[in-house]
């Protein structure tokens, strides 16, 4: 089983409408790396998962396999080379498989997906770089919670972070990390 597919499998135990819970459960279950592409399924299924969880209308395990399936495919380091990070494409993929929007897509899930995305990039963007997967995914994961809110009506758990995983990040950033301990 990869690690992406492991992964799967540990959303799919999780009862929590805290998607950050979630993620560091399934980072510690999974033995997750600070920084790779893993995140790139995991960050999308830890929204995808809080959102079934808090009542919101999805097929779990069909959405999981299709966030798995899209993740799969998003390249590694794309923060760098590409200017637009996997873990905002990752939620960004979950929000897709929520309301089935795709290419085509002409009511305005299509819009207001990459109204997401954009803010969510926004949000990194401000912070700066270099690389930090699981800072990314915090504020991306942080970026989705008021816009299921205002979007489906459904309320996932939003709390104050406090990030363990700096120790771990050679190029972590210090101070200006917005989840800095202490």
């Amino acid at each position: 089983m990869t690690k992406e597919e492991m992964i799967i499998e540990a959303c799919k135990a999780e009862s929590s409408r805290d998607p950050i819970e979630i993620f560091n459960n399934v980072v510690e279950k999974c033995g997750v790396s600070i920084h790779g592409p893993e995140h790139h399924v995991l960050d999308g299924a830890c929204v995808l998962t809080a959102f079934y969880n808090a009542g919101g209308s999805v097929d779990l395990n069909a959405a999981l396999e299709t966030l798995l399936q899209r993740g799969l495919k998003m390249p590694g380091a794309a923060c760098g080379h590409w200017g637009v990070c996997g873990a905002v494409m990752s939620v960004g993929a979950a929000l897709s498989v929520i309301e089935n929007t795709g290419p085509l897509t002409a009511d305005d899930s299509w819009g207001s997906h990459m109204r997401y995305t954009s803010d969510a990039l926004g949000k990194l963007a401000e912070v700066g770089g270099p690389r930090c997967c699981k800072r990314n995914a915090f504020l991306a994961i942080k970026a989705a919670i008021p816009y299921i809110r205002e979007r489906f009506g459904i309320e996932l758990t939003d709390r104050s972070i406090e990030c363990d995983y700096s120790p771990l990040n050679k190029q972590c950033i210090g101070e200006r990390c917005p989840f800095r301990k202490g």
